[in-house]
């Protein structure tokens, strides 16, 4: 899989690539975006690597990507998927009402969700991003509430950068750092999944309040 998504860096089409991946992932959180982000930030660290071995001439690939606009292009198509969920969830009508009605994670989800950008803080958003639809549940749930979008799109900003920075670094320092990029890479992405596993508990935590009074 590594070897695969590896030769997909050395085309231009990646960042398009990594861009529809990330947009389509707030509605099939399936799709393996993170993975793409790192690979793509591995192979940038590896080629770097590769041109500064020293006298021992090394082949690095034409296509390189960079990481500056590998880090705009994620965190732009983040924030863009993002809003397009926020848009559907205001929309949805009876049908997302009864589907969210079905699922008690859903619907509490959504109550906290309310209650947190309504109190001003959102760092919900930002954990949710991490975790595997979390962010799903969180952009159609704040569309849903009928959020203003001047409460919800600062806090998906922030939530793509610090997503898009977190799976960007893994990908270039831990392959910097571990000198082989297929190991690099795989080890980010388990870095990338604890994240999220630690997101996902942290986002079906009660809030300290319902705790207490349980």
């Amino acid at each position: 899989m590594f070897e695969t998504l590896g030769s997909l860096t050395a085309s231009p089409w990646i960042y398009a690539l990594v861009a529809v991946s990330i947009v389509l992932d707030v509605f099939l959180p399936v799709l393996p975006s993170g993975v793409l982000v790192i690979t793509a930030a591995a192979a940038a660290a590896a080629a770097g690597a590769a041109g500064a071995a020293g006298p021992v001439p090394v082949p690095v690939p034409e296509q390189v990507p960079d990481i500056l606009l590998l880090l705009v292009i994620a965190t732009s198509a983040s924030v863009l998927g993002d809003m397009a969920a926020f848009r559907l969830g205001r929309r949805g009508g009876a049908r997302l009402d009864r589907a969210i009605a079905r699922s008690r994670r859903l619907t509490r989800a959504h109550e906290r969700l309310g209650t947190a950008l309504a109190r001003g803080g959102g760092a919900l958003v930002v954990i949710a991003r991490f975790a595997p639809a979390g962010r799903s549940v969180v952009s159609l749930g704040a569309g849903k509430t009928q959020r203003k979008v001047a409460e919800f799109l600062p806090w998906s900003v922030l939530a793509g950068m610090a997503w898009a920075g977190y799976s960007v670094a893994l990908g270039y320092f831990g392959t910097q750092w571990l000198g082989t990029q297929w190991l690099g890479t795989a080890l980010s992405v388990v870095a990338l999944f604890a994240a999220g596993a630690l997101a996902a508990f942290l986002v079906r935590r009660p809030p300290p309040a319902a705790a207490t009074a349980a």
